[in-house]
């Protein structure tokens, strides 16, 4: 029996599925033509094989703050140093034209997440400060934990919010986080190097 399946040439646009016209490569090295990525880029300015983020995305966060400790304790797996406490805080308010309710009221809610105080978690940190100060860190929806609506809630950039228990305790020891949350930072455009 004959092959009948079409195979898609390396030189085809993955938006339109046509030969890439004007071809336009991307910082992930992912190539569409010029006018197709160009027009995704107006909805969403990330790339559509990867979501690697090009240019300067901003979320829907709302208005709240971050403030940043150090602490002696140490956290299990990084017992060679102290701790970095995170503190969020957001007021209550009402929803703006960028949330899935305008002018329904959202409640106040604070979180606290935990880094190593090593190298690498201060590299960390300044990538959630970024995250934040960009509007990434949190939304407005449904709780997965609660299934309450018109919440604050994650945006997909997961935090420690107990110095211990493991993963499965939101904790430590987690000798993969801090890659994880890196990868999970690039993917929304958050990077050391933009």
């Amino acid at each position: 029996m004959e092959n009948t399946r079409v195979r898609r040439s390396t030189d085809d646009c993955a938006i339109c599925l046509d030969d890439i016209q004007e071809k336009k490569t991307l910082k992930c090295s992912h190539s569409f033509c010029a006018a197709c990525i160009n027009s995704v880029f107006k909805l969403k300015p990330a790339c559509p094989i990867c979501n690697t983020y090009h240019g300067e995305y901003t979320g829907t966060q709302p208005e709240g703050s971050m403030t940043v400790t150090r602490s002696w304790q140490r956290l299990p797996g990084f017992e060679h140093c102290g701790s970095i406490v995170i503190q969020y805080s957001f007021p209550a308010g009402i929803q703006g034209p960028e949330h899935p309710n305008p002018g329904v009221r959202y409640g106040s809610t604070s979180r606290t997440g935990f880094l190593p105080a090593n190298e690498e978690g201060e590299k960390v940190l300044k990538l959630l400060r970024k995250a934040f100060d960009r509007r990434l860190t949190f939304t407005i929806g449904q709780s997965v934990t609660t299934g309450l609506n018109n919440v604050i809630t994650w945006n997909d950039i997961h935090h420690k919010t107990n110095r211990d228990g493991g993963p499965q305790c939101f904790g430590y020891p987690d000798p993969e986080y801090l890659f994880r949350v890196q990868e999970e930072l690039r993917l929304k455009g958050v990077t050391q190097d933009d």
